[in-house]
């Protein structure tokens, strides 16, 4: 490459995509690459290969989705800010943000948008992040201020209350892990997920482990056909 062709791509900002569908990070790159001051540095499919490559590439910005098949992107951020402090973060994802918005944002990401979106939106969201603002919809946006503001966020969904930590284990049982599984994947002993398990039921007026697993498996439907 020549020094002219270095030049130019230092110039670029650079971006760092992490989902683990092939098919969704080759689409991105793929629109990403046709702007002329953005270019991909690279990818990975979970949190332990995107910190690796994260630390080494220093990009300036990582495109991230919030539920990894073997990992979770709140994780993801919570370990970038970190390691990785100067790095900002944008999650795209197809889950609900009245669910998601706010806690990637506690964790330290920079913006939410849905993967509905168009492309043109998605630049503006990651411009807008670059340039070292947040990115939400005006929906969020309102509910952030009654965040900053000490109002009660009014959430109408019950699984809002929630912990980051409970958010995940309720999706992994909804998902059909067992108890032993979700505590290997979050790296964690079953008697700590056993914790959850309780919590998550008194949190969501749950009598049982059955329906706790029903109520688990329904809404992890609803979101795959969102």
């Amino acid at each position: 490459m020549t020094t002219a062709k270095h030049s130019k791509a230092r110039d670029l900002r650079q971006i760092f995509l992490v989902d683990d569908h092939p098919m969704m990070r080759e689409g991105l790159s793929q629109l990403i690459s046709q702007e002329k001051d953005l270019a991909v540095c690279g990818e990975a499919e979970d949190v332990a290969a995107a910190l690796q490559q994260i630390e080494k590439l220093k990009p300036d910005l990582v495109l991230a989705d919030v539920s990894l098949r073997t990992s979770n992107g709140l994780d993801l951020i919570k370990d970038l800010k970190l390691r990785a402090p100067s790095v900002a973060v944008l999650v795209i994802s197809m889950h609900d943000e009245s669910l998601y918005a706010e806690r990637v944002l506690r964790a330290g990401a920079r913006g939410y948008i849905m993967k509905q979106e168009g492309g043109s939106r998605l630049m503006q969201a990651i411009r807008q992040v670059l340039e070292g603002g947040t990115y939400v919809s005006e929906k969020i946006s309102a509910r952030i201020l009654d965040w900053f503001s000490g109002r009660p966020s009014q959430d109408a969904s019950p699984v809002g209350k929630l912990s980051d930590r409970e958010l995940q284990v309720f999706q992994l049982l909804g998902e059909g892990l067992s108890t032993k599984q979700v505590a290997a994947q979050l790296h964690v002993s079953p008697k700590t997920v056993e914790v959850h398990r309780v919590n998550i039921k008194q949190k969501l007026g749950l009598g049982t482990a059955p329906e706790l697993i029903r109520a688990a498996v329904r809404w992890v439907e609803s979101q795959n056909t969102r």
